[in-house]
């Protein structure tokens, strides 16, 4: 019974043509599954999910709130409505025509947005990286799984083969007896 190295040992050398020591961690793991039929693809979703923390979730929140057309229209609202109040109030006004507060906190809210947006963009950005890093160990798994096919195939194929070739031999081998027997003196017919 071989042992684990070298069983990937011989994966290694067979499927890639490197030795193990040449081989990446994600290789490593590929090999290691392939070579026990063990299934590699989880959801990947749920992983990145399980690990994100408080902030990171609120940040994906803020940020898909953000870039919403709920949020698009009830900031056009609340805009409409904060100058239609300033201005229906004339000079008991709040907030006045240029409207400076109403700057203020638009200038505060893009400030605070903009970071929460581009914190967001990053976590998409590293969950996109771990999807291509799962799909890459997958799409290894699949191409060492399909070559073993191949393999397995052209083993049988060879098998098949070597076996039609064996009884072929021996049905020439009993034309060849039968011919022999014939007798040609007697137009094909065996002699006694």
């Amino acid at each position: 019974m071989s042992t684990p190295v070298q069983t990937l040992t011989h994966a290694a050398e067979k499927w890639f043509g490197k030795s193990p020591d040449d081989l990446g961690e994600r290789e490593r793991r590929v090999l290691m599954k392939a070579e026990a039929h063990a299934p590699i693809s989880h959801n990947v979703n749920t992983t990145f999910a399980a690990e994100s923390t408080f902030g990171e979730r609120l940040a994906d929140r803020v940020a898909a709130f953000g870039g919403s057309w709920t949020f698009i229209v009830l900031f056009c609202v609340v805009l409409a409505g904060w100058v239609g109040l300033n201005l229906a109030m004339a000079r008991a006004a709040f907030d006045p025509y240029p409207f400076i507060f109403l700057n203020l906190m638009l200038s505060m809210v893009a400030a605070i947005q903009a970071p929460v947006i581009m914190m967001s963009q990053n976590r998409q950005g590293a969950k996109d990286r771990a999807d291509a890093a799962h799909d890459y160990e997958v799409n290894l798994k699949a191409e060492i799984e399909i070559m073993a096919l191949h393999e397995k195939m052209d083993r049988m194929r060879t098998v098949e083969m070597e076996a039609m070739l064996a009884r072929q031999a021996e049905q020439i081998a009993l034309l060849t007896r039968l011919v022999e027997r014939l007798d040609p003196a007697t137009d094909g017919r065996t002699g006694v």
